[in-house]
């Protein structure tokens, strides 16, 4: 079918991968740094063409583009920027992200409006902010785009028709997963005005043509393709352990949930993709590493020289407040101490602990809303580390993966390329990620202890923060299978019909 090429522009640089449009052997790849200010598409085309030279993109039939998410891009009516793009996490949108929510009337309005309460990430604060502090900005955005949207509109020549993708639309704060639609008073309530917003096609359609008729697929935001790079599915899990951690689960359906804690995005199939997350996952063995004196690795070492239950050290990791539970103004507590317990392997294994069983809060709250937890997926550094990979599995209570190094979010734009490029009514059946994987079997029931004597402390500490915790053992959960390396097979399913929301 010939070879097709995934670009990724994430906030500091761009990857490309070149494949195999019916394998998926990556034959090609390049990679550059965005040369100026983040804050400036034109930095991004730049760095798009720096790697793309060489002739990596040489007889490319189509390309899709993964880009990073919830930036807002707000032009005028000429298609210019009326300033600097608005990127990721920006944190002087949080006090316009409050205001929204209060505007619509609390967390639960806007979690039946749209699947998602209003954060600084969110492209609908972004605006509320530019509308408050900007507003002869403002009164000048005619539309407004991501950066996917904006990157897939640059190659595709400015076209009049402006396009997304459901997956990226919906993190912007006014487009609903459950709906499938636009809610353009949202935006009017944030801005003060309508705009002109990207029409939403579906995963398999393509955005259109260059003028030198390469063909440009749909693209979607980073989480989306580097999940569908991965070849997750139903009964998947993905957890990234960054600074901060997410727990990402592939869903038939949107979840709405009135406390806001689960965040309902769609993915880049037609599935869905709801994510609770965490302040707080790799930075609390950072800091229990520096505590101390030592790295990452260093820290790993000294908890598997401990046992499960760092002897009685319980580590609450709520070291720049917390999320799931939601406690904004709290602070990371250590209990238990005792002098046999006053010992570096115990708090660098309560530390690996109590950052699992935060995770292991979060995905509990997927788990009891009906998601399927077959395999968790393990990204990030962290992953990496051997007392992770070890107090994973039974802390989390599921087979737990972990991928090889790879650009996955390019893979996933590359192999949505090759999906439009085939007209098929189903993704190509690339091979799945080589990894390891890894399970509790008889560690199950210490996991459980473990978990236990998490969960007690954390509710004597903060009574009711967090509803009782998932028991049991996870649908579809396989015991006694030994830890082993290899791929694992990728989920087979019928996707959802494509279809398209209004503009």
């Amino acid at each position: 079918m010939g070879i097709v090429a995934g670009l990724d522009s994430s906030a500091e640089y761009t990857s490309i991968v070149v494949c195999d449009a019916e394998t998926g052997a990556v034959v090609r790849h390049g990679h550059a740094e965005h040369p100026d200010e983040r804050d400036d598409p034109q930095s991004w085309l730049l760095s798009l063409g720096t790697a793309a030279g060489g002739g990596q993109l040489a007889d490319v039939q189509a390309i899709g583009v993964s880009a990073q998410q919830q930036g807002l891009l707000a032009l005028d009516g000429t298609g210019a920027p009326v300033g600097p793009a608005l990127l990721g996490n920006d944190q002087r949108v949080q006090t316009a992200a409050a205001d929204l929510v209060d505007a619509l009337g609390g967390r639960e309005a806007w979690a039946q409006a749209v699947g998602t309460v209003p954060q600084a990430g969110h492209p609908v604060s972004k605006l509320r902010w530019l509308a408050r502090e900007q507003p002869e900005a403002a009164r000048q955005v005619a539309e407004i785009m991501q950066p996917h949207d904006w990157l897939v509109w640059q190659l595709l020549g400015r076209p009049a028709r402006r396009v997304t993708d459901r997956g990226d639309a919906s993190g912007t704060g006014y487009w609903s997963a459950a709906a499938e639609a636009y809610r353009p008073d949202l935006v009017e309530l944030a801005l003060g005005h309508q705009v002109g917003l990207p029409e939403v096609i579906g995963p398999a359609q393509p955005a259109g043509h260059t003028p030198e008729g390469l063909l440009i697929s749909a693209g979607t935001g980073q989480t989306m393709a580097a999940a569908f790079g991965l070849g997750v599915g139903l009964g998947d899990v993905v957890i990234s352990l960054g600074a901060t951690g997410s727990v990402c689960a592939v869903h038939h359906e949107a979840l709405v949930d009135p406390s806001g804690t689960i965040t309902s995005y769609a993915d880049a199939t037609g599935l869905h993709l709801p994510v609770v997350r965490t302040l707080n996952a790799t930075r609390v063995l950072r800091g229990a590493a520096g505590m101390l004196g030592t790295d990452l690795e260093g820290l790993s070492e000294l908890a598997l020289t401990s046992t499960p239950g760092s002897s009685g050290l319980v580590l609450l990791p709520y070291l720049e407040g917390e999320q799931t539970p939601q406690l904004p103004h709290t602070a990371g507590s250590l209990h238990g101490l005792r002098r046999e317990s006053m010992k570096p392997e115990f708090l660098a294994r309560a530390a690996v602990e109590g950052m699992l069983c935060g995770l292991a809060d979060a995905l509990d709250v997927l788990r009891g809303r009906g998601v399927s937890v077959r395999r968790v997926f393990l990204l990030g550094q962290a992953a990496g580390l051997a007392a992770v990979r070890d107090a994973a599995p039974p802390l989390l209570d599921a087979q737990i993966v972990v991928p090889e190094p790879a650009d996955y979010a390019a893979i996933g734009a590359a192999r949505q390329a090759a999906w439009a490029l085939s007209g098929s009514g189903h993704p190509p059946q690339w091979p799945a990620a080589a990894c390891q994987v890894f399970e509790a079997g008889e560690d199950r029931p210490v996991g459980q202890a473990v978990r236990q004597q998490y969960a007690t402390v954390r509710e004597e500490m903060y009574p009711g923060a967090l509803a009782p915790t998932y028991q049991g053992t996870a649908p579809g959960y396989q015991e006694n299978v030994p830890e082993h390396q290899g791929t694992v097979p990728e989920y087979q399913g019928t996707v959802p019909a494509q279809g398209s929301a209004p503009a």
